[in-house]
């Protein structure tokens, strides 16, 4: 079979809810991008069918924990990706365009990302320490939900040093997340011994909803998303990110967001339209009526009686959180 020359490629390894998000993915990814030049690869641990509407994904079978586990499982991407250019997308992400123009943005990078430099403060850690450690003038911030590569030596050492640091992430003084060494940091560390850099975050190629989190539209079959990361003294402001709004073409529904009806409304419309056919109008309307509408007003009720809520009884436990 010939090399594919661009990819997308998620991984769905552990729990169901991955291979159910990734599901979502690969169909926003066929709503947008369904003429054939660029693949969409699924590497899971998961026997569980797929759904007929998606015979287009190419599946990578693996072993349970043949990739690893934790976020350190993304560090394996570049060593299974089958195409010479590669978008890894996480699977709690959905697209609201085509991704021609982002392969095109990258194209040329052995290893990018999209964000800046920085030089000092906290990001897992000290950011002056580990660039002094390693001796590196900048260090590359970022969201690991998209990585792009293009395989080749520069790549794969990358990939292999950001490996090798894993072991020594506690040795290093870096700080978990979710009690696992973040991949993200390793491969900025890696990224910069090899002088690689990210893209500029202008708000089109990838927003996530942590760093902007105010959702003020999302409908992935008209391909409109706006993120907002709303001025100070707004209760959703989020310290230490820019103040802006913002159109990106992957939309990043990390943490506790793919719960939320916003994007499981989002999930169910793509069901309706992809797996059972159903005209484009009659899935918005069945989906506002039967879930979207309803779950809007009991997050309005919500609201308005947590206060009194929290006077009564006081607060809820932490609910379990269905990721690892």
């Amino acid at each position: 079979m010939q090399q594919a020359q661009r990819g997308v490629l998620t991984i769905a390894t552990g729990r169901r809810v991955y291979l159910d998000m990734a599901i979502a993915l690969a169909r926003s990814f066929r709503w947008w991008n369904n003429d054939g030049d660029i693949e969409f690869y699924l590497a899971t641990d998961s026997v569980d069918p797929l759904p007929r509407d998606l015979a287009f994904v190419r599946r990578l079978q693996f072993a349970p924990g043949e990739l690893g586990t934790g976020f350190s499982v993304k560090l394996n991407m570049q060593r299974i990706a089958p195409s010479l250019h590669t978008l890894f997308i996480d699977a709690d992400c959905l697209c609201v365009g085509p991704l021609a123009p982002v392969f095109e943005r990258f194209s040329g990078r052995a290893v990018s990302v999209v964000g800046g430099a920085i030089t000092e403060g906290e990001w897992f850690g000290d950011v002056a320490a580990t660039r002094a450690h390693f001796n590196l003038p900048t260090l590359t911030k970022f969201n690991g939900g998209v990585y792009y590569f293009e395989q080749g030596e520069v790549a794969e050492r990358v990939f292999d040093h950001a490996r090798g640091l894993v072991e020594r992430y506690d040795e290093l003084g870096l700080v978990r997340l979710r009690d696992c060494p973040n991949e993200e940091l390793l491969m900025a560390i890696s990224m910069g011994l090899e002088g690689c850099t990210g893209l500029a975050d202008d708000g089109t190629i990838h927003g996530e909803l942590f760093a902007s989190p105010k959702l003020l539209e999302i409908d992935v079959l008209a391909g409109k998303a706006l993120l907002s990361n709303p001025p100070p003294g707004d209760p959703q402001h989020r310290r230490g990110y820019p103040v802006r709004e913002t159109r990106p073409v992957i939309v990043h529904f990390l943490g506790d967001f793919t719960s939320k009806w916003q994007y499981r409304s989002q999930a169910r419309v793509l069901r309706l339209v992809s797996e059972w056919r159903v005209p484009q109008a009659l899935a918005r309307t069945w989906v506002a009526a039967t879930y979207q509408f309803p779950m809007w007003c009991l997050e309005r009720a919500r609201s308005a009686l947590r206060p009194l809520f929290r006077r009564v009884v006081g607060y809820r436990r932490v609910r379990f959180e269905e990721r690892m």
